[in-house]
């Protein structure tokens, strides 16, 4: 029996009547189809993120360059460490070097003196000494020298000692060699870290237009209260002399005493130069490098970092700040600056900042320290 069915038709065909019609219906509801998905992409969880406003760019920015520093104070600190171990391991070469040709000249006379002896015919505990393949254990047994002369004994002994202080001035060598290595390695460590950081924020700078970053500059300088360049003006009108020395502001004669006058009169002059992490001067800085030659040009050491810069002097509170101390920011104590008086410091705030006047409000405040 022949089956009454209709031939089954698209669902689209229906509303059309026809093939041809059929593929044009499929062709409108693909285009619906692809308008509703588009619609989805713009409203909901599809769509592309907006770029970041210049006030997040500059948020994050700023972070960057706050990690950047905290990396920068331990780089400091392993540069310092591994600087230092270098300078140890060639005053211990040079030592060794001199004690060896001591040990030599000791053994020189142990030879002349076993020579003769066996010339004698005797075979002298020189000889055997000379010929012992661990002359160190040889040398600790005590009656060694109660078998010999005295000018034998005192031969004897004296090579002891020299034999002693050359082994224990390697050893102190090769420790030393490797604190020098380890200090490199940590040193690298976080200069990586650094660059990382540094080049992560001059991505995120590079988002923005010429216009955005000149406006964020100047928000920067605006919040600094006029910042390098007002202070800079400041300097160059001068105050005269103290004591002999060129104050060029008058945060300088507010100082205790000369030593600090001369920090302060040296951060003057170092306004308007760029920031550069790891820089000591005396044409960049970075933050700690630039109070530690501020402080080196009144007659005192500070060592490198801000983590032991606190440390330099007695503390200081807030509400006893006179110019010259050391102030100190976030909770690390990654950042410091050099008070001049009136709620200010000078310091060198990051790439792209130059050595600049700035309010100490502006950071987290972490304490104070008067040099000493």
């Amino acid at each position: 029996m022949a089956s009454h069915r209709k031939p089954r038709q698209h669902p689209l065909a229906s509303l059309t009547g026809g093939s041809r019609s059929a593929r044009t219906a499929r062709t409108a509801a693909t285009l619906a189809l692809a308008g509703a998905a588009t619609a989805t992409t713009f409203d909901g969880t599809g769509q592309a993120a907006p770029p970041p406003t210049p006030a997040q760019v500059k948020g994050r920015v700023d972070a960057l360059y706050q990690e950047a520093e905290v990396a920068t104070q331990n780089y400091n600190g392993a540069k310092e460490a591994a600087d230092s171990a270098r300078e140890e391991l060639s005053r211990l070469q040079d030592e060794a070097a001199r004690r060896t040709s001591k040990l030599n000249a000791a053994r020189a006379e142990l030879g002349t003196l076993a020579a003769s002896q066996y010339r004698s015919g005797g075979v002298d505990p020189t000889v055997r000494l000379m010929l012992s393949a661990d002359p160190q254990r040889y040398l600790d047994g005590a009656a060694v020298l109660e078998r010999t002369g005295s000018h034998q004994a005192a031969a004897v002994a004296g090579y002891a000692r020299r034999l002693g202080s050359v082994r224990q001035v390697r050893q102190q060598a090769a420790e030393t060699a490797r604190r020098m290595t380890a200090g490199e390695a940590t040193a690298k460590k976080h200069r990586v870290t650094v660059v990382r950081k540094l080049d992560a924020a001059e991505q995120l700078l590079s988002r923005l237009t010429a216009e955005q970053r000149q406006r964020m500059a100047g928000r920067d300088a605006a919040r600094d209260g006029g910042g390098a360049g007002r202070a800079s003006r400041e300097a160059g009108r001068g105050d005269g002399l103290l004591g002999g020395i060129p104050t060029g502001s008058a945060a300088a004669a507010q100082a205790p005493d000369s030593r600090a006058a001369r920090a302060v009169s040296f951060a003057y002059a170092a306004l308007g130069k760029p920031y550069v992490w790891g820089a000591t001067g005396p044409s960049a800085y970075d933050c700690s490098g630039l109070t530690q030659a501020a402080w080196r040009s009144g007659g005192v050491a500070l060592p490198r970092t801000t983590y032991t810069q606190i440390n330099a002097g007695p503390r200081i509170e807030r509400s006893q700040l006179a110019p010259g101390d050391l102030v100190f920011f976030y909770s690390g104590i990654s950042h410091v600056g050099l008070y001049v008086g009136d709620g200010k410091m000078i310091h060198a705030p990051h790439p792209g900042a130059p050595v600049r006047l700035a309010p100490i409000d502006q950071m987290p405040f972490a304490g104070a320290t008067r040099p000493a």
